[in-house]
């Protein structure tokens, strides 16, 4: 059976703070392995992560990762993050480099940690976290090469982290081709392909352009087209099945969902793929 986790960002609003309960409220059914929450760029919404994250493992009994980076903390500072997540039983952290602010140049903190992995092999150190890290089934717009980004990730695994999760993509044979050029160079650890159910294609297609991500020229005619005849939401839905149902056809166990917050495409595609557990009998009596 495969399994499925997802990520969610900190609200900054008491409206998005109901949004995020509400999105809990319909993939907590799901039985998510677990659930993580993003760190903003520039360290900005760093509290707010760490309310988010403590929250949610208090209130939902979910097992939650969170987001850790290295963008303006000096290294005690990123530390002591981490130290008050294990104080709080919060053992799962996703170890980022980060972005900065306004998609400026990455610039290290004058006492911080200079890479993601410098960050991982403190928190390896510890002994407290189960590590998970990023990856980049399109090339890195940082990466001189497709295989310098495989080297990096292998770097990454060798640093301490026992998981990835990759960027998102649109076609199912951009994470197979990466996975088979990750086993090439010896990575084992499981690399977990991040999946981004489509709510707006203008927006994701913005966002795509700025991280690297390969967009397939039938995506723009697709969505012109639903957009038309009103069907973007049937359209982002099936796509994103297709995408998952390819994966699972190749031996994927794992799909991290990237939900904006926003859960009912996500729980469509759960449930289409026939990933939701069936309610208990004394549910349904």
């Amino acid at each position: 059976m495969c399994r499925v986790s997802y990520e969610f960002f900190p609200p900054k609003s008491l409206e998005a703070s109901f949004r995020l309960r509400d999105t809990l409220n319909v993939l907590a059914p799901t039985a998510p392995d677990f659930v993580s929450v993003t760190y903003g760029a520039g360290g900005t919404t760093r509290q707010l992560t760490h309310e988010a994250v403590t929250t949610i493992a208090k209130t939902t009994g979910l097992r939650v990762a969170a987001h850790l980076t290295c963008v303006d903390a000096s290294k005690a500072q990123t530390l002591e993050i981490a130290e008050s997540y294990a104080e709080a039983g919060i053992t799962d952290i996703v170890a980022l480099r980060g972005d900065m602010p306004g998609g400026a140049a990455f610039v290290p903190h004058g006492e911080g940690f200079c890479s993601s992995i410098e960050l991982i092999e403190a928190l390896a150190e510890t002994g407290k976290f189960t590590i998970r890290v990023g990856a980049y089934p399109d090339r890195h717009p940082e990466a001189p090469s497709d295989q310098a980004d495989v080297d990096f990730l292998k770097r990454k695994i060798d640093a301490g982290a026992t998981e990835a999760i990759t960027q998102f993509f649109f076609e199912a044979e951009t994470f197979l081709r990466f996975r088979d050029r990750c086993a090439a160079a010896g990575i084992d650890a499981p690399i977990v392909p991040g999946i981004l159910p489509i709510e707006n294609w203008k927006g994701v297609r913005k966002f795509a352009t700025a991280t690297g991500t390969v967009i397939p020229a039938w995506l723009d005619q697709a969505f012109a087209v639903a957009a038309r005849d009103d069907h973007t939401d049937l359209l982002a839905t099936a796509i994103c099945t297709e995408i998952c149902s390819d994966l699972l056809s190749e031996g994927v166990d794992k799909l991290h969902f990237y939900t904006l917050n926003k859960p009912t495409l996500t729980r469509d595609v759960i449930h289409a793929l026939g990933l939701a557990p069936e309610p208990g009998l004394e549910k349904v009596a």
